[in-house]
């Protein structure tokens, strides 16, 4: 799987990773959480190491980190959440229950989560991050209406990473929020590259267009991946999914050939038609 460099530090990270939200809120279920190291195996087997969650996704913190603490293997996760709740204490709180959840002494990257409370959160986070307890900080939003409210933070604070949403059907953001992203240096997560599974659904039974093994996609998934991936500055995805095969297709999208933008000017209609 292709790596590009996280800006501020220039750290490695490979280009997709996996989300949590509702796939792996499974709780204690055995069966699921069977399935879901399946999910994180075909991950690692790939070469990508992102997985990203939250306390807002019910168990899904607790998921990964019982998984990642019996996993034979130790390949090293580059493990990422959020902090979702107002006020300073409040905040200290959810972040440190989250380390025990996810069983780490320092979390890879911790974001503040839709911009709840964000002033008060970074100013922690700073000195966490100067303490080693997070090696960077970031903040998120998952739609485009909060758009103007991301650029003001992004504008103004020392940010290492950024989170938002893109996809073929979702382009607002290479208007402005990924080249600002690019122009302040920071490293970019995408979620929501499925636009929230709605084009995945669009697609079901189409065939895939003869110039898809130009690029040696076999799947739309890859296909809609590559095509977020051909954003330069985009450092890494994180679709979300249950099924290990689902997630060995989405982390093909990141190997071999990742057109530059303009190769998907005149294709992109015929995806979204």
């Amino acid at each position: 799987m292709h790596a590009r460099p996280i800006p501020s530090t220039s750290q490695p990270l490979p280009v997709v990773g996996c989300g949590t939200w509702l796939g792996f809120d499974v709780g204690s279920d055995p069966v699921a959480l069977a399935q879901r190291g399946k999910v994180l195996d075909a991950l690692f087997a790939a070469g990508g190491r992102v997985i990203d969650s939250s306390p807002m996704y019910g168990s899904a913190e607790q998921v990964v980190g019982e998984l990642l603490g019996t996993r034979a293997a130790k390949e090293p996760a580059f493990v990422a959440t959020k902090v979702w709740t107002s006020g300073k204490r409040a905040g200290i709180e959810q972040m440190e229950r989250s380390m025990r959840l996810l069983g780490v002494e320092r979390v890879d990257l911790m974001q503040v989560h839709n911009l709840v409370d964000t002033h008060e959160h970074l100013a922690t986070l700073r000195e966490w991050k100067a303490q080693g307890r997070v090696g960077y900080i970031g903040v998120t939003h998952y739609t485009s209406s909060a758009y103007a409210d991301l650029e003001k933070v992004v504008r103004a604070e020392a940010l290492d990473f950024v989170q938002f949403n893109y996809s073929v059907a979702d382009r607002e953001a290479e208007q402005r929020l990924l080249p600002l992203a690019q122009e302040r240096g920071l490293a970019v997560l995408i979620n929501l590259p499925f636009g929230g599974g709605k084009v995945l659904k669009a697609l079901r039974g189409r065939r895939l267009p003869a110039w898809a093994a130009e690029i040696g996609c076999d799947t739309w998934n890859e296909v809609l991946l590559k095509f977020v991936l051909s954003q330069p500055a985009v450092t890494c995805v994180i679709p979300g999914t249950s099924r290990p095969e689902h997630m060995a297709a989405n982390a093909k999208a990141g190997e071999g050939e990742i057109p530059p933008p303009a190769w998907w000017q005149d294709k992109v209609a015929a995806i979204v038609a």
